[in-house]
């Protein structure tokens, strides 16, 4: 079974310990990464903005990147999700909308190929921390990953899960949204930091990095003290916790 990791752009450039800690958590699990170099971005700023051209120019990147991969999984809801929409960049293609719908059925976000196809709940983690949860919305709303973060979390000992007020309003963030709408976006972080103030959390964590950069971001500029993370960080330092 050959697994791929999909960094993305974020991942890659600012957040590699991301894709470290799910490297280690799945090989914990007999699961070794395969990582394509000639890997890039899945092309989502191009296509939201319109330019379906450019976006199949990267889109064709990644399908060759992965084409020999059984499964791929991803730190992104956003960019996994963005996969999804390949089939459509290529309805007119028939050979790359074939290649397309075969990426679309084995990607997979990391808490999905947990979950759903290692059949994991539970890491054998520890985090003794009270802990809040934003779920990103091409995650929840477009993969439609909601039970999976949540089980994993409730399965770390120690692990206090407090409920995020107004969860599923959007950071604002939104790729290119937070460019072309940045008043707009700026008001909506500072919303979702009052609510993660409000849940009195130790720590934030999430799906995707982009919406979880913007909130720290937020957070740093009010001077919250919340510590933001990936669920992939939180449950391999959970790990390592209990080991020692």
């Amino acid at each position: 079974m050959k697994v791929s990791l999909f960094i993305t752009c974020l991942g890659d450039a600012l957040y590699p310990r991301v894709g470290e800690a799910m490297a280690r958590l799945l090989a914990r699990n007999g699961v070794v990464l395969d990582f394509p170099r000639v890997q890039t971005c899945c092309g989502q700023p191009a296509f939201n903005s319109g330019y379906w051209k450019e976006a199949r120019t990267t889109a064709r990147t990644i399908l060759e990147a992965f084409e020999d991969s059984d499964f791929v999984i991803s730190p992104s809801g956003s960019c996994t999700g963005m996969i999804h929409h390949y089939p459509k960049l290529f309805e007119n293609e028939p050979v790359w909308l074939e290649k397309a719908e075969n990426l679309q059925r084995k990607s997979y976000e990391f808490t999905q190929f947990l979950v759903q196809v290692m059949g994991i709940t539970d890491v054998g983690a520890s985090f003794p921390f009270k802990v809040t949860y934003h779920p990103s919305c091409h995650g929840s709303r477009l993969l439609g990953v909601r039970e999976e973060p949540l089980e994993l979390m409730r399965n770390v000992k120690g692990l206090e899960l407090v409920p995020l007020p107004f969860a599923e309003d959007c950071c604002g963030f939104g790729g290119t949204f937070a460019v072309k709408m940045a008043d707009i976006s700026g008001a909506m972080v500072t919303e979702k930091t009052d609510h993660v103030l409000e849940s009195e959390a130790e720590v934030l964590v999430g799906l995707d990095m982009a919406c979880l950069m913007n909130i720290a971001g937020n957070l740093r500029y009010r001077g919250g003290a919340v510590r933001v993370i990936h669920l992939a960080e939180l449950l391999e330092e959970g790990v390592s916790r209990h080991d020692r």
